[in-house]
């Protein structure tokens, strides 16, 4: 069995205990789930720089990223970055987070949330709008057509926007839907972990234009970003590089002034 399959088998067991404890109901009473959303993909259309950054303790790949920030004080400085939005792993066995972090960093920031998680139910879609989301992460990796068709159609239905990852050809054709916003290419290969910027390049001229175009992983310097841009990215979705230093912000900051130099 694969990381990700024991992922995905991890996810559906937490998910049905989440179901026996608070139902769907409970969650559309909180007092988040009427907010107006905040749109990432608005923000990176209108950005020179489109940075999402990303708030990650650790991961399978790397083991401790860092566990010793308070994530109100990373979103507070993301926001005084700059940044076009932050992304929040809430998923506890793997990477160390929760949905308390997405509700924290909404309290802390008027930032657009993306909730990153391994997203497999219709339940976990009433979570992120609960906990204060903009966005939602969908992985054609673990998801069928039909799949991404109905999470997707759900998340319209309660005003949240649709980051759709793809790591090859193959996924992005599986994939391709009107009810998108945004397409993201992970450069990371899932089977190896490791990372290579020409997975974005290559396949950026199979994505439609009207998705705003994302590149994800292995993204560190200033140079990378500008050699992607001329590919149609408007988004980088930067987590490790920020959040392996003892100030996120700041090292976001310094990162976005060396990029609109």
């Amino acid at each position: 069995m694969s990381i990700l399959e024991r992922i995905i088998a991890d996810k559906i067991k937490e998910i049905e205990l989440k179901k026996s404890i608070i139902p769907v109901a409970q969650l559309e009473q909180s007092v988040l789930f009427d907010r107006p959303k905040n749109s990432l993909k608005k923000r990176l259309s209108e950005s020179k720089s489109g940075i999402i950054a990303e708030h990650k303790r650790r991961s399978p790949s790397k083991a401790v990223i860092n566990q010793n920030l308070n994530i109100q004080d990373v979103a507070k400085g993301y926001q005084t970055a700059g940044v076009c939005g932050m992304s929040v792993l809430t998923d506890t066995k793997y990477f160390g987070g929760n949905l308390e972090d997405l509700l924290l960093a909404r309290a802390s920031c008027n930032l657009p949330l993306l909730r990153k998680d391994f997203i497999i139910d219709p339940y976990q879609i009433f979570e992120a709008k609960a906990y204060g989301a903009d966005v939602i992460l969908l992985i054609a990796a673990v998801l069928t057509r039909n799949e991404i068709e109905n999470l997707s159609k759900i998340a319209k239905q309660l005003n949240l926007e649709i980051l759709l990852e793809i790591h090859n050809d193959e996924e992005l054709q599986k994939a391709l839907m009107p009810s998108l916003d945004m397409i993201g290419i992970n450069n990371r290969n899932l089977k190896t972990f490791e990372v290579d910027l020409k997975h974005s390049k290559e396949l950026s001229h199979s994505i439609p234009n009207k998705f705003v175009k994302v590149s994800e992983s292995g993204i560190s310097s200033a140079e990378a970003i500008k050699a992607l841009q001329p590919f149609g990215f408007q988004g980088f979705l930067i987590g490790e590089n920020f959040m392996k230093t003892n100030n996120p912000g700041k090292s976001a900051t310094e990162f976005i002034k060396t990029l609109e130099a």
